[in-house]
């Protein structure tokens, strides 16, 4: 029986890597980080290749890396925030098995990213209000997101162990 990828998304800061992680050990199942398979690929971190290459070469990277994530049978692959922007990515997703959208609201998202932002790894915040962005982002991204998922799970006041539990639930339900 072949076991179908489970692929997480959201904006950065919903816990698509931390919980995926944990929800994966839960599982027994591989877990991929497409941002860390672009990062190894480049030899870079995603922030270095933002500020070197720019945000197009990034996408061009992750659409490479998402592919790859996708072949792991039964992974639990964690994607970036903008990949549901691009419609062959969402296809390629929906092909894989089940899409679950990790949602926070941006104040939630903001003060996770706190230590992340300061460090400097998070691009798309520098030098700016992180609520204000996460805000925009989420305005811009909501449907993108909506019609990627097969289900929401949302992560306010949750702890990474509790979020990674729920969405192992869900995943034993659903796969």
């Amino acid at each position: 029986m072949t076991c179908a990828v489970v692929t997480l998304v959201g904006l950065m800061g919903a816990g698509k890597s931390r919980v995926g992680r944990a929800a994966a050990v839960l599982l027994q199942r591989p877990f991929v980080d497409t941002d860390r398979l672009v990062a190894k690929e480049a030899g870079m971190t995603v922030a270095e290749i933002f500020d070197r290459e720019g945000e197009a070469a990034f996408r061009r990277r992750e659409r490479a890396a998402l592919v790859a994530a996708l072949d792991r049978q039964g992974a639990i692959v964690s994607v970036g925030g903008g990949a549901v922007l691009d419609a062959d990515n969402v296809t390629r997703m929906r092909a894989a098995g089940q899409v679950v959208w990790l949602h926070a609201q941006p104040v939630t998202l903001a003060e996770r990213l706190r230590k992340s932002v300061l460090r400097g790894d998070r691009p798309l915040l520098a030098d700016t209000d992180p609520v204000e962005v996460l805000t925009r982002l989420l305005a811009e991204r909501r449907e993108a997101y909506a019609a990627a998922a097969t289900a929401t799970l949302h992560t306010d006041g949750l702890t990474v162990d509790a979020s990674a539990a729920l969405l192992a639930e869900w995943v034993r339900e659903h796969t």
